[in-house]
């Protein structure tokens, strides 16, 4: 009965537009609600229930990747106001710009400039960054999270596109077309944030004394940049030098040799890209560098998400270290 409905409503459709634009539109959103409504859909949803439940928590593990970004010590000078009494019969547009943050550094035009030029050296001088041991482990966890991230992205996306296509003929044409999006909201697909607006930018701002003219440069944390960012720590650190500097660097193609080394397979549940294409395979330090662990080879290893998001900042004993 509830077939012969949607049918006779896709009829009323079809020839809708002898009866003009606007009663098409009504009658679509009855067929839609109906659908929605209806057994067809609840046994789709049904049948994909597990799946779009992993898509989620994975979805959710990306995002809370995202919110790694340590907040780093920076001297805090306090707060002031500042009121200008001074008289004037033009409108100082640029003043309007001036902002006060964290990630912002008013600053003179020499600096400005400067910035643009050397902008690791001025974004650790001007936002008080250290350049020691403790900061190249937090940009090095930033890196190594954001890079998961970006390539967690596209690899849930292709999941998702599979378990989509997997269901695509039993969706009627009118719902493909013209209501994909909320028919993935529908089953309970979480969005997938595609935007690269959690990269931290810093910003140094130049404004005239008159409030006429300004200029800024921007030092955007992107993955090439927190790349060369934790190059260029590592130089002013020396750690190479120290005991505890034994270590590599967590940059991208370290992560890439550690995941090569383990074969693309999980060193704790065994799953590898062989069996499942899209996993996302993270790189984890077997000893935390919380509990005094380092960044060398030793002491990393290839975890899936899954894995890597229950391990935490645990020591655990993978399988393989149990079988030995």
């Amino acid at each position: 009965m509830e077939e012969m409905i949607i049918n006779f409503i896709a009829t009323i459709i079809t020839f809708g537009i002898f009866f003009g634009v606007p009663i098409l539109v009504i009658v679509y959103f009855i067929y839609e609600y109906k659908y929605y409504k209806g057994e067809n859909f609840a046994n789709i949803k049904k049948k994909i229930q597990n799946y779009i439940d992993e898509c989620n928590e994975m979805n959710d593990h990306i995002e809370d990747l995202k919110n790694t970004y340590a907040e780093f010590k920076q001297t805090d000078y306090g707060t002031a106001t500042n009121i200008d009494y001074s008289n004037y019969n033009y409108q100082r547009r640029e003043l309007k710009k001036y902002t006060n943050s964290k990630y912002v550094c008013n600053c003179s035009i020499t600096v400005c400039r400067n910035a643009q030029q050397q902008p690791f050296k001025y974004l650790c001088k001007y936002f008080n960054i250290k350049p020691d041991e403790e900061t190249l482990n937090q940009f090095e966890e930033v890196l190594n999270n954001f890079s998961a991230v970006e390539q967690g992205k596209q690899l849930l996306n292709n999941k998702k596109k599979i378990i989509l296509d997997s269901i695509w003929n039993e969706v009627p044409w009118l719902i493909k077309t013209f209501s994909k999006s909320k028919f993935e909201k529908k089953l309970g697909f979480k969005p997938i944030d595609f935007s690269q607006l959690y990269f931290p930018t810093y910003t140094f701002n130049y404004i005239s004394s008159g409030g006429n003219s300004s200029m800024h440069t921007d030092i955007t944390l992107n993955i090439e940049n927190l790349n060369k960012f934790v190059v260029y720590l590592s130089e002013l650190v020396k750690f190479r030098k120290s005991v505890a500097g034994q270590r590599a660097l967590m940059t991208s193609s370290l992560r890439e040799k550690i995941k090569k080394r383990d074969k693309y397979t999980c060193k704790n549940c065994k799953n590898n890209l062989e069996k499942e294409p899209n996993l996302l395979l993270e790189i984890d330090h077997i000893i935390p560098l919380s509990k005094g662990g380092i960044t060398s080879e030793d002491n990393l290893q290839t975890l899936c998400w899954k894995c890597n998001r229950s391990k935490g900042a645990k020591i655990i004993e993978t399988k393989e270290s149990e079988e030995k």
